[in-house]
């Protein structure tokens, strides 16, 4: 038999409907394979008690003929995700071991449709970082290398875990969250597909919240139909997220395969960035041709408010996370240091439990919030985003229905190489960051390598709700390009 573990989602399914193999089968080839991958940190949490029972369980309603769209397909779920009665701790110190009594929409709507927990994944810091370095846990390795160097790389963040074990064929898939590309970039340093829906596709409902007006969950798989899958059992409207969308799901794995003849697509000459990598030129010049020989139509497009979308993203981001990060006081749950007043003890208690990031990203936000500074900053950024909002609907109102850039300026570096200047981190997103200041949906491909064999992605940009469309292209792409798989080394 085939290792299990290097069955796509779509084939695994198929070899349960057949009764090929069963769902504890499944999952305990995946456990072992985490085993094995401890190297990589991907996992903070691992729950092998818990995925056998809901295997077996899964096992007996399949015999019955009763298994849901993901019956028996084991999931790793992002540390940001609230499971019931398992640790979630957005890998902060300062959730310590908090252990929710309730379930996020997003997974109970995975659970309902039969999939298995495998465990809870790492994440920068309550989502804050590009890199997943800031995790209280320590960072992610990414289970890529360059060749013919054993330099530990980054796998992005802040859904650096989620990617590096679908990467490393630890899980099926994994639930991820995006504020400014934390789905996007890991798929592309890792050679996964991620893809962020279109803000209220998916509930926030039990999410640790970050940048409420910018978080979205979505799902990271091995490839764009495995990502289509998971995202029917996750979108879905909320009553219990007022930002929930009241609209049906479609199915969108029906799009994969469809014709993307007549479609337009735009090519923003705002992302040609002065000092752009040729290899990052290429990629982008190569995925143009696939697209075009699948019968879409080039056009160029302006997107001409591109500039100011990082520095605005990094005001509101930080604005939304200091006024979100209040709650987290030692009061109610989570770390508590004593001190000799309740003054103290908040200063003790958020001066130990958050990491250096999320102090920053904390004091940065307070202060653009703060009198004096509101006008200046923060209104400012947000006017910025009602612009960088309009250049997308100019483009598509001319009938443009995607467009397509590079996923990240450069492919993985090195853990511990940027980390001393946090604004060339933050320029890390500045493909990214547009898509979430907008609200749109958008996808990560993987497309090709660069010299030193390191993977390489591209991104496509939908109309708002139109993440069909983005899954019927990037097929196209992942076709054209090929799939890649990490030679193992761990």
């Amino acid at each position: 038999m085939t290792d299990l573990t290097s069955l796509t989602l779509a084939e695994a399914r198929s070899g349960l409907a057949k009764k090929s193999f069963t769902s504890l089968e499944l999952t305990e080839a995946h456990l072992s394979a985490i085993e094995a991958a401890r190297a990589l940190n991907a996992f903070v949490l691992e729950t092998p008690d818990r995925a056998r029972a809901m295997a077996r369980e899964v096992d007996a309603k399949i015999a019955k003929g009763e298994g849901g769209p993901l019956a028996g397909i084991p999931l790793g779920i992002k540390d940001l995700f609230a499971t019931r009665d398992v640790r979630t701790t957005a890998c902060s110190k300062i959730l310590g071991n908090f252990v929710p009594t309730y379930e996020s929409t997003v997974t109970s709507q995975l659970w309902r449709d039969g999939a298995v927990l495998l465990g809870k994944l790492n994440n920068d810091e309550f989502a804050m970082g590009s890199s997943n370095e800031t995790s209280c846990f320590g960072p992610v390795v990414n289970p890529w290398r360059r060749d013919g160097a054993n330099t530990t790389l980054v796998p992005g963040g802040s859904s650096g875990g989620s990617a590096s074990a679908v990467a490393a064929l630890l899980c099926m898939g994994a639930t991820a969250t995006d504020t400014g590309g934390s789905i996007r970039q890991p798929a592309a340093f890792t050679a996964t597909v991620g893809m962020k829906p279109t803000y209220g596709r998916c509930s926030r409902w039990g999410i640790v919240a970050f940048a409420s007006s910018l978080d979205q969950a979505g799902p990271v798989a091995r490839t764009v139909r495995d990502t289509a899958i998971l995202m029917r059992s996750m979108a879905g409207h909320d009553p219990k997220d007022t930002t929930s969308v009241d609209r049906a799901v479609p199915d969108y794995e029906a799009a994969i395969g469809k014709s993307v003849k007549g479609m337009k697509i735009g090519i923003p000459k705002e992302y040609r960035l002065d000092g752009m990598p040729a290899e990052i030129e290429k990629l982008w010049s190569e995925g143009a041709a696939w697209v075009k020989a699948a019968g879409a139509e080039l056009v160029e497009v302006s997107l001409p408010h591109t500039k100011y979308a990082l520095p605005a993203y990094y005001i509101v981001a930080p604005a939304e996370a200091s006024s979100n990060l209040a709650r987290y006081d030692g009061v109610r749950y989570g770390l508590r240091v004593p001190g000799r007043s309740i003054g103290e003890m908040y200063e003790h208690t958020r001066a130990e439990g958050f990491g250096d990031e999320v102090r920053r990203r904390v004091m940065i936000g307070t202060y653009v919030l703060s009198a004096g500074y509101y006008d200046a900053y923060y209104l400012r950024a947000q006017k910025v985003r009602t612009l960088i909002k309009k250049d997308f609907e100019d483009c598509f109102a001319k009938g443009v229905n995607a467009i397509l850039t590079p996923a990240t300026p450069s492919a993985a570096f090195g853990i511990g190489e940027k980390g001393a200047d946090p604004v060339e981190m933050y320029l890390n997103d500045i493909f990214t960051v547009t898509v979430n200041m907008a609200g749109l949906p958008g996808i990560a491909i993987p497309a090709g390598k660069d010299s030193q064999g390191l993977p390489l992605g591209l991104q496509l940009i939908g109309r708002p709700f139109d993440e069909e469309t983005l899954f019927s292209l990037g097929e196209v792409i992942e076709q054209a390009a090929g799939r890649f798989t990490p030679p193992r080394w761990w």
